[in-house]
């Protein structure tokens, strides 16, 4: 990671653009790229200083020269991956993996929510899992459970109490999950 990050800070500098602009298309000394940029011989410098540990660039006899092995292996190793997904539970029948992979960022939280219904219990169903049966939360407890999956806490609390997956005390004093959830929403008993 601190590998990528330092190749980020080289290409974040428009002169060390420059530089590696110029290389790309000969070696050349440090006084050349000073003078064909019009920059202070102690900003090349330190430019390739770092782009040389960062390790862009190599010099030999003082000549310096783009490292383009280096540069494919970092955009190979760092850059070539998949973006990543969420990968729902494999129990879970067909119809609820994609949706669950639909509407989850890949970290499990909810990008957002469905307004199919069916989709909705879904999430919902997932979102449930995180409440374990016997337990008494509080609100704050409850959003801090669900601030793990969005934002909308206050949203997320009131679709799973409507579903009948959370049950609360009139003055919202005291949440806890319903032993009979899945009977409800999915007629099943869990």
């Amino acid at each position: 990671m601190r590998e990528m990050l330092d190749f980020l800070k080289a290409m974040s500098s428009a002169d060390r653009l420059h530089i590696i602009g110029l290389l790309t298309q000969k070696r050349t000394s440090r006084s050349d790229i000073a003078a064909q940029l019009d920059l202070p011989i102690r900003e090349i410098v330190d430019h390739l200083a770092f782009l040389e540990q960062v390790g862009v660039v190599s010099h030999e006899d003082q000549i310096y020269e783009l490292t383009t092995d280096k540069l494919a292996t970092l955009a190979r190793d760092q850059l070539g991956h998949r973006r990543p997904v969420y990968v729902p539970a494999p129990e879970l029948d067909d119809r609820a993996q994609k949706v669950l992979k639909t509407y989850l960022d890949p970290d499990g939280s909810v990008k957002q929510l469905p307004l199919q219904p069916a989709k909705l219990r879904v999430i919902l169903n997932y979102l449930v899992q995180a409440f374990e049966h016997g337990i008494d939360y509080t609100e704050k407890e409850v959003n801090a459970i669900l601030r793990r999956f969005n934002e909308d806490t206050a949203g997320l609390c009131r679709d799973l109490v409507d579903a009948g997956m959370l049950d609360r005390e009139s003055d919202g004093s005291r949440y806890w999950r319903r032993p009979d959830w899945r009977s409800r929403v999915e007629g099943r008993v869990a």
